[in-house]
């Protein structure tokens, strides 16, 4: 009988994640599909692109809120169950609100174990897909940056002159060992510029004590010089912030290249850990939704609780956002700001599910 249950609820369960998550699907894949339209307007592009790359985006985009739809699952699956009185009828075979707990924590952790090794390969091969057409199309196209054994590589488009601009390493706000090659638009080469240190806080860089090379002649100059970049700071510190478009091995690859060259691996760090903990949020997420759902109250409208469970959903979703900002900004450990969140909802779970289980 409880074998027959089991198959019961967790097909039911798994029937509202796959509904919701194909009705917020569809809802990102509008609104993403109006956004593009805009994009390619100025483009002579295929007419058919922007449903193209809107479908490539949509399954990230569908990623980041996968936890609010267990959520919300789990609220519509209680609805249903309550509706019918099979809670009822579990209790008539012996077993107690527990059960239901226990079989959806279990149903999403086994979820967010598919999500990390099956659906995240798949979103991030189709982000990058999305990247590449858009960058293609792009008027930014001539302003690249790239990151290798050599360091930082970048090339920028100033006025009338094209600069490829080599930083062998990035300390704090500094690019150390610089060497920028000036050319004009036929590509001539018109001086090189050397550095120990250049300074790229804003977009007017400082190049400190440079040693210009100028029809193979050596110039004394200041002790510093400006450079209007298109780049600086947080701009090269962003270049992989989309981490979303590169797969656990790339990033992991990508994590290793920023050692080796001194550069920031925070971001990387942070975007893993949040993937690996998919499945024990998700659990807890569906923890505290059975929790609400199960207190149901006989005086107030289920719909209260449901928005209750929603509130709570982006509540979770801007603490977590703050505490991200915390970690990425140095204030608190990365990973306390991906785990702190996770170990006070267990916290609030668990006593919860001591008072639960009393009903």
């Amino acid at each position: 009988m409880i074998k027959t249950f089991d198959k019961y609820f967790i097909k039911l369960f798994f029937k509202k994640i796959l509904l919701l998550s194909g009705i917020f699907f569809s809802l990102i894949f509008i609104m993403t599909i109006l956004e593009e339209i805009t994009f390619f307007s100025d483009t002579n592009s295929e007419f058919y692109l922007p449903f193209l790359i809107a479908f490539f985006d949509a399954p990230t985009s569908l990623m980041e809120i996968f936890p609010f739809i267990l959520l919300i699952s789990a609220q519509l699956f209680f609805l249903e169950i309550i509706k019918k009185k099979e809670n009822q009828l579990i209790k008539i075979n012996g077993l107690d609100n527990f059960y239901f707990i226990k079989t959806l924590s279990i149903c999403a952790f086994f979820f967010g174990i598919i999500i990390i090794t099956l659906y995240y390969p798949f979103s991030s091969k189709l982000k990058f897909l999305y990247f590449d057409i858009k960058n293609f199309h792009s008027k930014d196209g001539k302003y690249l940056k790239y990151y290798s054994s050599n360091g930082l590589w970048i090339k920028d488009e100033i006025e009338e002159n094209i600069y490829i601009i080599n930083g062998a390493t990035k300390k704090n706000e500094f690019l150390e060992n610089v060497f920028i090659s000036k050319f004009d638009k036929k590509f001539d080469l018109i001086e090189n510029i050397s550095s120990q240190k250049v300074d790229i806080t804003s977009n007017k860089w400082i190049i400190e004590n440079p040693i210009i090379f100028k029809d193979n002649k050596q110039i004394q100059s200041k002790e510093s010089i400006e450079l209007i970049s298109h780049f600086n700071i947080n701009k090269i510190n962003n270049t992989f912030r989309n981490l979303n478009a590169l797969n656990m091995f790339e990033l992991l690859k990508l994590k290793k290249e920023n050692e080796i060259i001194g550069y920031s691996t925070e971001e990387i760090d942070m975007h893993l850990l949040k993937i690996i903990s998919y499945p024990i949020f998700f659990s807890i997420m569906v923890i505290i939704s059975s929790i609400i759902m199960l207190n149901i109250k006989h005086n107030k409208p289920y719909l209260f609780h449901v928005l209750l469970g929603i509130l709570l959903s982006v509540s979770i979703y801007y603490i977590n956002n703050i505490f991200g900002i915390l970690g990425l900004t140095d204030k608190i450990p990365v990973y306390l700001s991906i785990f702190f969140p996770i170990i006070f909802l267990s916290i609030v779970s668990l006593i919860g599910l001591i008072r639960i289980n009393e009903k």
